[in-house]
C-alpha cells in the first residue's frame, strides 16, 4: 500500500494554490479596482453600467468553470487522502453558489429590465424598474462581497503551512 501524505500530491496542491490565487486576485481586481475605475472614468453612467456589467458577467462565468474544476481537484486531493481539502470543497460550493446567482439570476435579469428601458427609451435608473434594479444591484453586489470575502478566506487556507 502505498503511504498517502501531503508530499505525494506536492505538484497538484501547488498547481491548486496558483489557480485559487489568480481566479481569486481577478475577482478582486474586478470588483475593486475594474469596476470602480470605469465609473469613475466614463461620464455616461449607463453606459459604463453596460461595460461593467459585460465585465461581471465575463468573470461570473470564469468563476463558473474554475470553481467547478477546482472542486473536482479538491475532490480528486480527498480521494487520494488530504483531508485538509475537505473544508476547501465546501468553500467552493459556496462560492459556485455565488457565482450561479449571478451568472444566471442577476446579471440576466438585470440586462433584462435595462433592456427594456432602452427600448422605453430611457435609462434604467429613470424607468419603472429604477427600484427593483437597484435592489437586484444590490443583492448582487451582496453575493460578489461574500464571494470576494470567501475567496480571500480560501486562498488564507491554502496558504497555511500546517496542511
Amino acid at each position: 500500500m502505498r503511504n498517502l501524505d501531503a508530499s505525494n500530491y506536492i505538484g497538484a496542491q501547488r498547481l491548486f494554490i496558483l489557480i485559487a490565487g489568480l481566479w481569486v486576485g481577478s475577482l478582486l481586481a474586478v470588483g475593486y479596482l475594474v469596476a470602480p475605475a470605469i465609473f469613475s472614468t466614463m461620464t455616461d453612467r449607463q453606459a459604463a453600467g453596460m461595460v461593467a456589467g459585460s465585465i461581471f458577467r465575463i468573470e461570473a462565468y470564469l468563476s463558473l468553470i474554475v470553481c467547478i474544476g477546482l472542486m473536482v481537484l479538491a475532490n480528486l486531493l480527498v480521494n487520494r487522502g488530504l483531508h485538509q481539502f475537505r473544508i476547501i470543497r465546501w468553500i467552493l460550493l459556496a462560492m459556485l453558489l455565488c457565482s450561479i446567482a449571478a451568472a444566471f439570476i442577476f446579471i440576466p435579469w438585470m440586462n433584462s429590465l435595462r433592456d427594456d428601458a432602452l427600448l422605453q427609451g430611457m435609462p434604467v435608473m429613470l424607468s419603472p424598474s429604477a427600484t427593483l434594479f437597484g435592489r437586484l444591484h444590490g443583492a448582487s453586489s451582496i453575493f460578489f462581497m461574500l464571494q470576494s470575502i470567501l475567496g480571500i478566506y480560501l486562498v488564507w487556507r491554502l496558504s497555511d503551512r500546517q496542511q
